[in-house]
Order: structure tokens, then C-alpha cells, then sequence
């Protein structure tokens, strides 16, 4: 998928659970929406951009999720 595409639906996503006064519950939300729902695949485009780019285009709070959960969001490696 175009990282242009999932810099926006992860945009789309953390203004969703920005609205989450409780700081922690909104990072917490954004980094299991997108352990739960994004596919392998996207995730680990995300967190590819996010270290080829630092993430520039993505809202503070996509950022932050993926920065601080990469090792949660990252696929697991096939055995």
C-alpha cells in the first residue's frame, strides 16, 4: 500500500482517539487499533516510514504510538 495512504488513515484514526482527554487511553487506543486492525503488511509499512522518514506527515499522536510501540506493532516474523 501507497505510505501516503496509511500516513492518512493513521492520521484519520489518532484524531479519532485525540478526543480522549486521558492522554494514556488515547495512545493506548491508537496503538491497539492498529495492532488489532491493520494487517501485517501495513504495519510494517508504517513502522518502515516512520524509521526511513521520522514520520513527519503523521499527527504527534500516530507518531508517538508508533515510536513508542514499535516492537508491539511489528509483525511477527514468520517461522
Amino acid at each position: 500500500m501507497e505510505a501516503s495512504k496509511l500516513v492518512k488513515m493513521a492520521n484519520d484514526i489518532a484524531r479519532f482517539f485525540e478526543a480522549d482527554p486521558d492522554h494514556a487511553a488515547a495512545l493506548e487506543g491508537m496503538t491497539g487499533h492498529l495492532a488489532r486492525f491493520w494487517e501485517p503488511r501495513m504495519r510494517r509499512e508504517l513502522l518502515s516510514y516512520v524509521s526511513e522518514t521520522g514520520g513527519a506527515d503523521l499527527r504527534p499522536l500516530a507518531l508517538e504510538a508508533v515510536r513508542t510501540n514499535a516492537a508491539r506493532l511489528a509483525p511477527a516474523s514468520p517461522k
